[in-house]
């Protein structure tokens, strides 16, 4: 026989055997079960290298600017830290749950500004990781990286000051909430 049948012999009995593999449920995909070594591993590249190559050439705006911050904070408080932490928190009800677990945002902030933007506005597929950037602003968005620059600094007081002080959750898609002490977040006038 030709190298090419057997080839496509070959091809034919990987499809199959994936084919069985899939259809059988033999993975479990239960948040409560971690993935095989080789799966994590094949995830965490496909992952990594996927922010690399669409964060390059996003060009970073300043973020020290105190009211980008600011404005950060509230967002990030209201949308984030239920799963990214607060500072002072060792996890939540729903941070302990998930699986992968998101990264602890409060501990390690955020490396590169471009790959934070672009999580933040894309989201990441089967994690939980939203895409912000349906209901936010690009501006929104920066001011929550500009806020991740500045976090692992910060106290739990501080940051709860700051998030106080931030006019509460707002992002350019013409939503507004200011926070409350102790209440859940209130419609905005």
């Amino acid at each position: 026989m030709k190298p090419i049948v057997w080839l496509a012999g070959a091809l034919a009995l990987v499809a199959l055997g994936a084919g069985v593999f899939i259809w059988s449920g033999a993975y479990n995909v239960a948040a409560d079960d971690p993935h095989w070594p080789l799966t994590n591993w094949m995830m965490v590249t496909v992952r990594e290298r996927s922010f690399e190559v669409r964060a390059t050439g996003i060009d970073v705006p300043d973020l020290s600017g105190e009211g980008l911050i600011r404005a950060g904070a509230g967002n990030y408080d209201a949308m984030c830290a239920e799963c990214h932490l607060e500072p002072g928190e060792d996890a939540t009800e729903l941070s302990a749950g998930l699986y992968p677990a998101p990264p602890d945002l409060a501990r390690e902030g955020t490396n590169d500004p471009a790959e934070a933007f672009w999580i933040i506005k894309h989201g990441i597929k089967m994690s939980g990781m939203p895409a912000w950037g349906k209901s936010m602003d690009d501006q929104s968005i920066w001011g929550m990286v500009a806020l991740l620059q500045r976090l692992p600094e910060m106290s739990k007081d501080q940051y709860h000051e700051l998030v106080e002080s931030s006019g509460g959750h707002t992002h350019g898609s013409g939503e507004a909430h200011v926070h409350a002490d102790d209440e859940h977040h209130e419609d905005k006038d």
